[in-house]
């Protein structure tokens, strides 16, 4: 009985082991695309899911799977998993990537196995530019631009303004607030009294605007120029008693942001098109695992929301 018992064990121990081996080799569905983000615990890639869902939905014959890291800084768990895309075969992987120089040996494979990549959100460094076909993203002077023209909508040609912004630098950055910058000095007057990094800390940029508006009681208006700063932005603005007073404008939109432009905190926050990278970045994917021909960049733009249009289709699309 002993030996039967033994030879169980072993037999259930080997069966286990094989099911492990072959769902770990486990082939792809045909026609599955596989959507790799930087964390699935966020509003914001949630929404990239719904387009690229929806998307997925309306092209015949392919399936989506989507999957991220349970953090952002978890870079090497998404190179995991772009590489077991890879390596079971998927028609096509549409990836944001969290690191621009970590995904690019897995963005190689990917191209040696011909298998199709499409990028959304974040560009990888020049050394993989010839392993994906398209990059979908915000154009983020563009989106500066469109911020600055908001706030001198309200606030007029002259007086005093503040930007509050994030990681000096950082690729984003330089072309978002650079755009503001640049359109705030060709079509106004307006001065700017300071820019402040938050280095993306919603309490560091709270404590940045509080001691903004105290230092120039005067000032106009404030531009936030990515989520947790214009959180941080928000709060500071009612805590002090100046929203509707100091005309704000932010960029992004969770919740707080949602609700800030309902209650008159921000005049407006500029929305991300995460549903459309996730809807386009799939459509773009599809196209070219059917051989059409795809543009290497597009913008998946932004949405300027305001008490107008927050409660309709435009801005719910956008908002997370």
């Amino acid at each position: 009985m002993k030996t039967f018992k033994a030879f169980n064990t072993i037999l259930l121990g080997l069966l286990t082991a094989a099911f492990a081996l072959s769902s770990s080799a486990a082939f792809a569905a045909p026609g599955e695309i596989a959507v790799i983000v930087k964390t699935t615990n966020s509003n914001y890639w949630q929404n990239v899911k719904k387009g690229a869902t929806a998307s997925a939905a309306d092209a015949k014959g392919y399936s989506l799977t989507f999957q991220g890291p349970a953090s952002e800084s978890a870079i090497a768990d998404q190179v995991s998993m772009v590489e077991n895309a890879v390596t079971r075969k998927v028609a096509g992987i549409v990836l944001a990537a969290s690191d621009p120089d970590a995904l690019v040996p897995a963005l190689k494979k990917a191209w040696e196995a011909k298998i199709p990549v499409v990028l959304i959100d974040s560009m990888v460094a020049d050394s993989g530019k010839r392993y994906y076909q398209s990059f979908l993203s915000t154009d983020n002077e563009a989106a500066g631009e469109q911020s600055a023209k908001a706030l001198i909508s309200q606030v007029g040609k002259t007086g005093k303004i503040a930007v509050m912004s994030y990681v000096a630098g950082a690729g984003s950055e330089t072309g978002r607030v650079g755009g503001f910058k640049r359109y705030i000095e060709k079509n106004s007057q307006l001065q700017i009294v300071g820019t402040y990094y938050s280095q993306s800390q919603m309490a560091t940029a709270l404590n940045q605007t509080t001691d903004v508006l105290a230092s120039n009681p005067d000032l106009k208006g404030i531009f936030g120029a990515n989520e947790p700063t214009a959180v941080g932005m928000g709060r500071a603005i009612a805590q002090a008693g100046k929203a509707g007073k100091v005309v704000a404008v932010g960029f992004d939109g969770n919740e707080d942001l949602k609700n800030f432009v309902k209650d008159g905190t921000l005049y407006a926050t500029a929305v991300q098109g995460s549903y459309s990278m996730g809807a386009l970045g799939v459509k773009t994917l599809v196209s070219l695992i059917e051989g059409k021909k795809v543009a290497p960049f597009v913008n998946t733009g932004v949405v300027i929301v305001t008490k107008a249009n927050v409660d309709l289709p435009e801005a719910k699309n956008v908002l997370y």
